[in-house]
């Protein structure tokens, strides 16, 4: 997948026969899944023709053209809508180093965990750390590095 798209879920088991399937680790923004939208699947364009909501209010969409499950649905990166000062998309973390206050590395943005309560930063050393503003002092996306308050890290 080029670098200037970005993953907003995955093909999913079929719902229905008229070739609609629910949008699996689907977006938070709703108008992504929107009917007339363009989504990228493999990389190649397709028009969402049909969009509805599914069981727990899973999106459910068609595209005009039949897609493998599991593929990949992406947008344009220039396609996300702007950000407030303190908000960051999923995927600009990963691979950000994360270091506490005072400099010892923790290691690198792995993964980030949708959990009910908050987000959570997996980091490649098995570090666990919450996205809350209690722990992440700063995020500094040009700088390529996440500064988080001490304690959160101890070392086991």
């Amino acid at each position: 997948m080029g670098s200037d798209l970005v993953p907003i879920g995955k093909v999913g088991k079929p719902h229905g026969l008229d070739g609609s399937f629910f949008v699996e680790e689907p977006s938070e923004r709703p108008e992504a899944f929107a009917r007339g939208a363009i989504v990228h699947v493999d990389g190649v364009p397709a028009e969402i023709v049909v969009s509805k909501r599914g069981a727990q209010g899973r999106p459910v969409i068609k595209l005009e053209r039949t897609v493998a499950r599991g593929a990949t649905l992406a947008v344009p990166r220039a396609d996300l809508p702007a950000l407030g000062d303190d908000e960051y998309y999923a995927f600009q973390l990963v691979g950000l180093a994360v270091e506490e206050e005072g400099g010892r590395a923790l290691g690198r943005v792995r993964d980030v965990l949708d959990y009910p309560a908050n987000d959570v930063l997996e980091l490649d050393s098995g570090v666990s750390l919450p996205l809350v503003e209690a722990c992440v002092r700063q995020v500094d996306l040009a700088g390529g590095r996440i500064v988080v308050a001490a304690g959160f890290a101890d070392p086991e």
